[in-house]
């Protein structure tokens, strides 16, 4: 298989472990005087915008940053809860930056770049010394080491934590340094303005046209190079563990510009989320994968069982995960946690009051906590009462803010009843393809962090989302774009009246003009929920070509009906949050076509593409390595109107097998 000539993903000549090292003894840099004259453009500021301007100002860039939200703190990146990975090693469990590279490219299922996957892996241990000096509150062991836990698809504990709120955590540390570069003068911030359109002149990335969520006005604005850091695209089916105003409509906009879409079926489904509870809900809420270090997933061996959980004995339970998956147990990766839940429940044996639902149980390892801490204290014979009593304090200690939540949400407490849980919508593997400095098919325009495909291949292991986000914003992007601003440095400041600019502002004006014109009878929300449910059930944790046809159909139809019947209430020139979600629904329903085109076209089951038909007799996913082994990068050719270019897939240092977690 052939690379498409369209493509060149840049990958460095040389022994892997040697590649980036190489990469940055080599590359164009861009003296300290030049630095000062070139603008970028940051869309974004969760931990990948944040952390790539932050490090692009202090070295003496000119910086724009524009973020949706009225502050880069409530960016999504604040939503992560269980922690960061990085290969420290510091449990002297065997861990390396080849073992953390091992088990990503396996947990990808094979169909990540072997080459940006061991970058990863190399700049992890900064991320964390990073995060460390600027006062990241970190969890520590009682002699103030830095503590690890597990997460899944490993068997080393590597993932750094606060709480259950590392996100936050990590957020507030990169928008610190983010503010610090404000208060100097080298950053300046947009808050609520979203990036409508990008200005391409000359082929190159120029620029943006952007709103002013506020007023309603449109800004044109110049950078010589733009970086979109604006996150995945899990909204498209509504229903997801993803801030309600997360959308692709940034991606999307540079994919019409020229920008390929990399891998856009490659959706992940978290299996430790709160179940959907009933047509009401707006979003879900994901319960970190964490509690798998200490929760117990089982589900009863007697189908339609109404009892209590608590009133079913050991005898009668099934651990399912444990059961088929010994070597790895709880925590193997998410694509497999999530359809063994699913298999589970279509099978008969859920829980719950939709039966939709497993149960993620503490009491065992509450237990094995209260008796190490009933030693500690030197008591002797204590009772069962006084040891879960002890238990469940460390267990506070570790979860108690998850715990807080559940109980919120549920109104049940799950110190004394195992939480309910179901795989839900959560994380897209997919984005932009970008080469190996984070550039995209179009010139001058990057893709860091969620926003491109680039890592995780078709499934993400838990704890490496913020790993991606901070890497490619402190540690890869200051290399790899002075590689390009180095032949840019003769390039004047295009005035954004340039005729590239006029136009895009018109275009996107008429989008706008057209989209209130329509005045029909249905509400965004109500076009919105209807892909979802396409979306969902067609393009969800299981896919067929019957199922994948027929979503194409019925999406063109939801297309044309809602640029005939969307409703839009207000007027342009005002805070009006009904136009913000039209546009990007809008996006979501092409975004959703392509997907589900992107799903037809590979028929293999990979990672979190899983076809029904191309599955092994254990209803494992079953790759095809001789004809798949390729990133799908997808060119806009118009309406409905895709054109597929592949990149092929080399493995030099990892052998092709079939994954194995028992």
């Amino acid at each position: 298989m052939a690379t498409s000539s369209k493509l060149n993903s840049k990958i460095p000549e040389g022994i892997l472990e040697n590649k980036w090292t190489k990469y940055r003894s080599t590359v164009h840099l861009v003296n300290p005087a030049n630095k000062r004259s070139l603008e970028i453009i940051v869309v974004g500021s969760g931990l990948a915008g944040s952390s790539a301007a932050a490090s692009l100002a202090e070295m003496g860039y000119k910086v724009k940053v524009f973020c949706y939200q009225d502050s880069p703190r409530r960016a999504h990146s604040i939503a992560a809860q269980g922690g960061i990975n990085a290969a420290k090693n510091y449990q002297n469990d065997g861990d390396s930056v080849y073992r953390l590279f091992y088990d990503t490219i396996k947990g990808g299922d094979y169909r990540a770049r072997e080459a940006n996957v061991h970058r990863l892996a190399e700049v992890s241990s900064g991320i964390i010394d990073q995060c460390v000096a600027q006062g990241v509150p970190f969890a520590r062991e009682y002699g103030g080491t830095l503590s690890n836990r597990s997460f899944g698809g490993t068997q080393v504990q590597r993932t750094f934590y606060a709480a259950g709120q590392t996100g936050q955590q990590l957020l507030l540390g990169a928008y610190s340094a983010l503010q610090r570069q404000v208060g100097m003068g080298a950053v300046q911030l947009l808050a609520r303005h979203e990036m409508m359109d990008v200005v391409t002149v000359d082929g190159k990335a120029r620029g943006i046209i952007a709103r002013d969520l506020v007023t309603g006005k449109l800004e044109r604005h110049f950078g010589h190079a733009v970086l979109l850091c604006t996150g995945g695209y899990g909204n498209v089916f509504y229903l997801s563990t993803n801030a309600m105003g997360c959308n692709v409509t940034a991606a999307w906009k540079a994919h019409k510009k020229g920008a390929f879409f990399g891998n856009p079926c490659y959706t992940q489904i978290h299996p430790t989320c709160i179940p959907v509870s009933g047509d009401h809900q707006s979003k879900l809420t994901l319960m970190s994968e964490s509690l798998r270090n200490d929760g117990r997933i089982w589900v009863p061996k007697k189908k339609d069982d109404t009892r209590k959980a608590v009133d079913i004995p050991e005898e009668e339970r099934d651990y399912y995960l444990e059961r088929r998956y010994p070597a790895f147990g709880n925590l193997v990766p998410r694509d497999v946690a999530s359809r063994a839940a699913k298999e589970r429940c279509d099978a008969g044996y859920g829980v719950g009051a939709s039966k939709m639902a497993v149960y993620l149980d503490f009491a065992a390892n509450t237990e094995r906590y209260g008796k190490i801490e009933a030693t500690k204290l030197n008591l002797h014979n204590p009772s069962k009462d006084e040891i879960m009593r002890l238990g469940k304090e460390v267990v506070k200690e570790k979860y108690g803010n998850l715990f807080d939540m559940y109980k919120q949400i549920t109104n049940e407490n799950p110190y004394e009843m195992p939480m309910r849980i179901y795989p839900a919508v959560h994380y897209t593997m997919g984005g932009l393809w970008v080469d190996y400095n984070l550039m995209t098919t179009v010139p001058g325009l990057y893709a860091l962090g969620e926003a491109n495909f680039s890592d995780h291949g078709a499934n993400r292991l838990g704890a490496s989302a913020l790993m991606q986000g901070l890497a490619d914003g402190y540690f890869v992007i200051p290399y790899t774009i002075g590689d390009y601003l180095s032949e840019e440095i003769r390039t004047k400041a295009i005035p954004t009246n340039n005729e590239a600019f006029v136009k895009a502002e018109a275009e996107v004006q008429a989008r706008i003009d057209k989209l209130f014109a329509i005045k029909g009878t249905k509400s965004v929300d109500n076009f919105h929920k209807r892909l979802g449910k396409i979306m969902w059930e067609k393009c969800g944790m299981s896919r067929d070509a019957e199922g994948l046809k027929w979503a194409i159909a019925e999406i063109q139809k939801l297309k044309a009906e809602f640029w005939s019947d969307v409703r839009i209430p207000g007027t342009n020139n005002e805070f009006n949050p009904e136009l913000e979600k039209a546009g990007r629904v809008a996006d979501f329903i092409e975004l959703g076509e392509l997907m589900c085109v992107d799903a037809l076209s590979r028929n293999e089951s990979c990672g979190g593409h899983f076809r029904e038909e191309y599955q092994t007799p254990e209803g494992e996913a079953l790759r095809d390595d001789d004809n798949f082994a390729f990133v799908s990068a997808w060119e806009y050719k118009g309406d409905s109107n895709f054109e597929l270019h592949k990149e092929e897939l080399k493995f030099e240092n990892i052998k092709l097998a079939q994954r194995n977690y028992a």
